[in-house]
């Protein structure tokens, strides 16, 4: 497995300082409105301490590089590349909270999820109403909470931020619609699995930060960088999804922090299972068609990881893997790519792709 760079870890702990002063000074600002709105507040600052390897701020951060930005940025915690990586972590949270509730996910980073504590909460306190709703209803309102101030971490950025700022949240969004409607439609269409993967993680995780960072360094003079970071970032966005797939599928629950086949249970229109039913033969689809059905065993999960495995699906997708980031390290070569960014984004294509969760 490869190991972490070293400035991974340095961009993440300017973030996670950012992140941390940015939270505390709102927690402390409606506490004094209210006490109640206390705990509520700080599950934000408790999901983004909980982990993370903050790839997407690295990757605004490079982006930045890559565009002609001053690398020493990275030593400011309140420059604006990284208030614009603690943006993105924040929006990362406010898409887990709700992620959490439309998959009505027990657990995230192997910690009970903020639906899940409130409505426990709300039981044990014997309050009035339904604690399932209450539950639910606290973590959708502090997800919103956490996508307002990740927006006013970028208030100050010029307008071709801005709009691909919007760009990166909309997509994200988009994704999800796409997510949830494929699940209930069981549609398997490799196109259409494809595409959720790339909407719903690919493009906010590694591209749109890389377009971020680039436009916060060069305005509107970023396009040629841009599309030279694009080239990059697709087909890498692409591959980090593909491997949260096969971990979604195979992971171990004690490292990725979710349940065992947790894809599988949740119905996942995933490129994995997608390309697993195009290999199927009719008996083997039998297999696969229990992906998502209600009360599913341990040993059901077991047979339809074993039948991804026999029909040649994991193989193929982590084909697709290593095609993607061949792809992707190739287009690092470019003119227009900053010297200084070079070895970082191949360090990170190796990095996000190579991983266990």
């Amino acid at each position: 497995m490869v190991s972490t760079p070293d400035h991974l870890a340095v961009i993440g702990a300017r973030v996670d300082d950012r992140l941390a002063r940015e939270i505390a000074v709102e927690i402390q600002r409606w506490v004094e409105l209210d006490d109640l709105l206390g705990d509520p507040i700080a599950e934000i600052q408790r999901l983004v301490a909980s982990g993370g390897k903050r790839l997407r701020p690295a990757f605004c951060y490079w982006g930045f590089v890559a565009a002609g930005g001053d690398s020493s940025i990275a030593d400011d915690v309140d420059g604006i590349v990284t208030g614009a990586g603690a943006a993105i972590e924040l929006t990362h949270a406010s898409a887990l909270f709700h992620d959490d509730v439309l998959d009505d996910a027990d657990a995230r980073r192997g910690a009970e999820t903020t639906h899940r504590r409130f409505a426990r909460s709300h039981a044990e306190q014997r309050w009035d109403g339904e604690s399932r709703r209450f539950g639910e209803g606290i973590a959708i309102l502090v997800g919103d909470i956490a996508a307002v101030l990740a927006d006013r971490l970028l208030i100050d950025a010029q307008r071709p931020a801005i709009e691909l700022w919007n760009e990166l949240r909309i997509e994200l969004n988009i994704g999800q619609l796409l997510d949830i409607t494929g699940s209930v439609r069981s549609d398997r269409r490799i196109e259409l699995a494809d595409r959720i993967c790339r909407y719903k993680s690919g493009k906010y995780t590694v591209e749109r930060p890389l377009h971020l960072g680039a436009a916060l360094a060069a305005g509107d003079d970023a396009g040629g960088v841009i599309e030279a970071l694009s080239a990059y970032g697709l087909p890498l966005g692409d591959a980090f999804q593909m491997r949260d797939d096969v971990m979604g599928a195979f992971g171990d629950s004690s490292i990725t922090g979710k349940p065992v086949g947790g894809d599988l249970r949740e119905g996942k229109p995933t490129p994995l299972l997608a390309r697993a039913v195009a290999l199927a033969n009719p008996s083997q689809r039998e297999i696969l068609a229990t992906v998502g059905s209600p009360e599913i065993t341990d040993e059901q999960v077991a047979r339809i990881q074993e039948t991804m495995i026999d029909v040649g699906a994991l193989n193929e997708l982590e084909r697709l893997i290593a095609t993607n980031v061949a792809l992707a390290i190739e287009a690092v070569d470019s003119p227009l790519i900053a010297s200084e960014a070079k070895h970082p984004l191949i360090e990170l294509a190796e990095f996000i792709t190579d991983r266990a969760s």
